[in-house]
């Protein structure tokens, strides 16, 4: 059966039980081929337990390349902490200008953040961020030595800011390339301009320019998205996206360079010629609204907000389609955001979201 065929009735539910309490799968999977069946190969979490804590809707990850250390951004203070293996924290400074406004439920203020490749906190200290600014999204770089942050250097300014759909993931992909999730501010007509910053994911230089290759000589990689959220690369190196839709559909994108994922005209899947169909959808009031993504051991593990749990999908053999998906942590700690892979260690870390001033934490997920 077609995803266009399948959104016509309601998802089915299966109960399934994982960690520490039963959970439910929900999701809509595009076929990988007529009767064919997607393994289901790769780890899973095997528990879950507190890391660090007294944090403010941590936004973003990013680990220090050689560090058993992690950036973690809070939106709503424009704090970035470090924080170790262990949990143990230390607040290295603030980036300036991040606006985030609790009277007109803002979501922006301080978003992703993404260390260099090549960062040692010597001849490389460049660590960049997205922000939303009074009067702008911008990409910005600042320089931290593993101890504290200074500089403010704008890198990319003028991505057009609202209250909401904002995007604000920021990563480097394996080419060593800057990729940068912007929304459509809430003026869908955006989404589809080519030469617009918005409703787009972005592949910039570490300067902000465009990256070599770019499928429309500009800084744009893809389009036709509505508000991006995660970012990450398979093992194979192929980019996996997820986004958060209007009222039906939320979204998981295998995404492609010129590729069109169809916002405004599709939510979810369609028919209409020209646009990329999402790989797996989930419905807003049934576990979706998605944030952020990892991948481990060839699987998608996505973190929902109004779905408030963490879901696994396996990735089939040949990457390009997934397999049942399963819920973990369903209502368990709220609302959870941030996601990372810890490098080089079978083990996720999770953000809870929006559970007041200093009452957020940072989550650790073995995987085995």
């Amino acid at each position: 059966m077609s995803l266009v065929a399948m959104h016509r009735v309601r998802p089915k539910t299966a109960a399934v039980t994982a960690v520490t309490a039963a959970v439910v799968a929900f999701g809509v999977i595009q076929s990988p081929g007529a009767g064919a069946a997607v393994p289901d190969e790769g780890a899973e979490p095997s528990g879950i337990s507190r890391l660090s804590d007294q944090l403010t809707v941590p936004w973003g990850i990013s680990f220090l390349p050689g560090r058993a250390a992690a950036l973690v951004t809070e939106r709503n203070t424009g704090v970035v902490w470090k924080v170790g293996l262990d949990g143990t924290k230390k607040r290295v400074g603030s980036v300036p200008n991040a606006v985030w406004s609790k009277a007109t439920q803002d979501k922006g203020g301080l978003l992703g953040v993404a260390a260099s490749p090549t960062w040692n906190g010597t001849t490389d200290k460049a660590v960049f961020f997205m922000e939303t600014t009074a009067v702008d999204n911008r990409v910005v770089r600042m320089n931290f030595d593993g101890t504290r942050l200074s500089g403010y250097t704008p890198v990319l300014t003028g991505i057009v800011r609202d209250t909401q759909h904002n995007g604000g993931t920021i990563a480097f992909g394996p080419d060593r390339y800057l990729y940068v999730a912007t929304g459509d501010a809430q003026q869908s007509r955006l989404a589809q301009k080519k030469n617009s910053l918005n409703g787009k994911i972005l592949r910039i230089t570490k300067t902000g320019a465009a990256a070599p290759g770019n499928p429309f000589g500009n800084r744009v990689y893809s389009y036709g998205h509505r508000n991006p959220q995660g970012l990450a690369w398979d093992r194979a190196g192929r980019l996996w996206e997820t986004e958060i839709g209007l009222s039906t559909w939320d979204e998981l994108n295998l995404v492609k360079p010129g590729k069109n994922y169809g916002w405004p005209s599709c939510e979810g899947s369609c028919s209409t010629g020209g646009m990329t169909n999402p790989k797996f959808v989930w419905s807003p009031d049934e576990g979706g609204v998605p944030a952020q993504i990892a991948i481990a051991d060839n699987v998608i593990y996505a973190s929902t907000l109004s779905g408030q749990r963490l879901w696994r999908l396996p990735l089939n053999s040949t990457g390009e389609s997934v397999g049942r998906p399963t819920a973990y942590f369903k209502g368990s700690y709220g609302r959870l955001r941030a996601l990372a892979k810890v490098p080089g260690t079978n083990q996720l870390w999770l953000g809870t979201s929006d559970r007041g001033p200093a009452k957020d934490l940072i989550l650790k997920v073995p995987l085995k």
